[in-house]
């Protein structure tokens, strides 16, 4: 079936004010259906990110055997199977756009005694899987991919898997987490070792279904052979899509914004250490923790952003961030300067290049590199950009309309809504001008 192709056009201006709360983490939603699935018992999850990425993982693990009722305004009730407890799913396996559900499901799936098959749509039949096939082939597994590595994933059932102590090539939350699943099926310690920190919800997500995880200095170790006790999971807001939000607070002319039970998960806030590098005005309140996830509802006010050196210690925690963060660079005074991101260049889109070329269209001196790119900040004009349809460009484009001369046409917005539903109506919430129009199908 052919889906209409969505363009955004953004009018200038506007105050960003109010009290918004994001969709909630899909990071945390992925794991929630994923390891509710394979634990004993029920689980009941709140806050669940009703958008295509997560949607596609709970479809999956339906199509493997298990029972999951809703979700329904955010609430998703999987009634687990056991480690050992899915069925052959007797069709591919689709994840659409998720590089997470598909990265993530060659561990388990890796664990099986059926075979499986994992495909996705155009976009992420063009990333790279080496970075997972190669750890869990040395675990045991066979897989076998398209042509250089690419998608689809077919996984043959019925390996004996073993621990391995792996030392993570380039930080990658997905790779570590990849690693770990699959050694919960595996004889023996896994142990994996990363260069960088990054996201550790998937340790914290074990943890809680009862599945111990050790941390030793950068590694992370699991032993083998254990079992996941279905719970309670509340999913906080997601502070990949609440970056939108900050950086259009921070570069509105007038305003204030509240963000609400936004997840601050120490691994996830290399956008709030950047921001406020740059001299954001953003400030923490009500802090707690949720289901061992900390949140906190964030305060932004309009601030003079000056450029600066991201500190390349700060790269892996803000990884998804980076389109919106060059939008800040844009309007800050002076000169940002990014290294050490050669991952952006292999997510949804090329996002060093993609973002380099939509902000030179709009005037903005923005100068790739291999790693990363150097922006000078002035003046944002009106133009037509194309967001490759990565949902992140789109509405990173977006949020450059508040500082724009006149309007910008964002070509291919459809994607979105796999990360974030609702997103038209709530910039219309806050104060921006956004007119979706439909063209040819996509």
């Amino acid at each position: 079936m052919s889906v209409s192709r969505i363009d955004y056009v953004v009018r200038p201006g506007g105050a960003v004010r109010g009290r918004l709360r994001v969709p909630g983490d899909k990071s945390v939603s992925h794991r929630s259906i994923m390891l509710g699935a394979l634990a004993e018992g029920e689980t009941e999850i709140t806050g669940f990110l009703e958008g295509e990425d997560s949607l596609n993982t709970l479809r999956c693990f339906r199509r493997m055997g298990v029972e999951i009722e809703g979700p329904e305004d955010g609430r998703v009730r999987v009634r687990g199977v056991g480690l050992h407890g899915l069925e052959a799913p007797g069709e591919d396996l689709y994840v659409g756009n998720s590089g997470t559900s598909m990265r993530l499901m060659a561990g388990i799936l890796a664990g099986q005694a059926f075979d499986s098959r994992l495909t996705g749509d155009a976009s992420l039949s063009r990333r790279p899987m080496g970075r997972v096939t190669e750890p869990l082939r040395a675990m045991g597994a066979v897989i076998d991919t398209g042509e250089g590595g690419l998608p689809p994933l077919a996984i043959h059932g019925g390996q004996r898997l073993r621990a391995i102590d792996y030392a993570l090539p380039m930080a990658s939350a997905q790779v570590k987490s990849c690693v770990l699943l699959a050694g919960m099926y595996a004889e023996g310690e896994t142990r994996v070792t990363e260069p960088a920190p990054t996201r550790d919800h998937t340790e914290r997500m074990l943890a809680g279904f009862g599945y111990p995880v050790r941390r030793e200095g950068a590694t992370a170790i699991l032993q083998g052979g254990g079992r996941l006790e279905g719970g309670a999971v509340d999913v906080p807001a997601d502070i990949s899509s609440a970056a939108f939000w900050l950086v259009a607070a921070s570069i509105a002319g007038e305003g204030e914004l509240l963000l609400e039970h936004v997840g601050v998960n120490p691994t996830r806030t290399g956008i709030l250490d950047i921001l406020e590098r740059m001299g954001a005005d953003i400030t923490r309140e009500n802090p707690r923790e949720v289901g061992g996830e900390p949140v906190a509802d964030l305060r932004v006010r309009p601030a003079d952003l000056r450029g600066i050196a991201i500190p390349e210690d700060r790269v892996p925690l803000a990884i998804d961030e980076f389109p919106v963060i060059f939008v800040a660079a844009a309007c800050a005074e002076g000169e940002t300067v990014l290294t050490g991101a050669e991952e952006l260049r292999v997510k949804e889109s090329d996002r060093i290049q993609v973002m380099a070329d939509g902000l030179a269209e709009l005037g903005v001196d923005a100068r790739p590199t291999a790693d990363g790119m150097v922006i000078r900040g002035g003046r944002i004009g009106a133009g037509t950009v194309d967001s490759h349809g990565d949902h992140r460009v789109a509405m990173a484009f977006a949020v450059a309309g508040l500082r724009a001369q006149g309007p910008i046409t964002i070509r291919d917005c459809t994607n979105v809504n796999t990360s974030f539903p609702g997103f038209v109506a709530m910039a219309g919430e806050a104060g921006l001008t956004i007119e979706e129009r439909s063209d040819a199908p996509a």
